[in-house]
């Protein structure tokens, strides 16, 4: 099993392997029950959407865990992808301008993604 540092150091992999767009890692864990990291993102385009999406749930299933729910839809312009300890948002940009979840979060500690890729192996 996973820790979730490491769930989500596996979706910032994924999400940079298919060229997501300002890939940002909160770490909510010490402001809410919700999820110990959100991870958001912006996609270029619905079908990049599917792609990012459909790549996070590939790569971790490959790891032995496999989302509790997704929700949204991606002619909609988001998708939330929820593994429990990590909860990934996948946006247009339209879309996430919209939600700012950054401003919501903003008591959340911003992670540095290279600095987790490096933790987890992936640099």
């Amino acid at each position: 099993m996973l820790t979730p540092k490491e769930i989500a150091g596996f979706v910032v992999n994924a999400l940079d392997s298919k060229k997501a767009l300002d890939i940002k890692l909160l770490r909510t864990r010490d402001i809410t029950i919700l999820a110990d990291y959100f991870v958001i993102c912006t996609a270029n385009s619905s079908t990049q959407l599917k792609t990012l999406s459909d790549e996070v749930e590939k790569y971790l299933k490959e790891k032995g865990e496999s989302p509790l729910r997704r929700e949204g839809q991606r002619h909609g312009g988001w998708v939330l992808i929820d593994f429990g300890c990590v909860v990934v948002h996948l946006f247009l940009k339209d879309t996430r301008d919209f939600y700012t979840l950054e401003r919501l979060w903003s008591d959340a500690e911003d992670v540095d993604v290279a600095g987790i890729l490096k933790a987890a192996g992936f640099e």
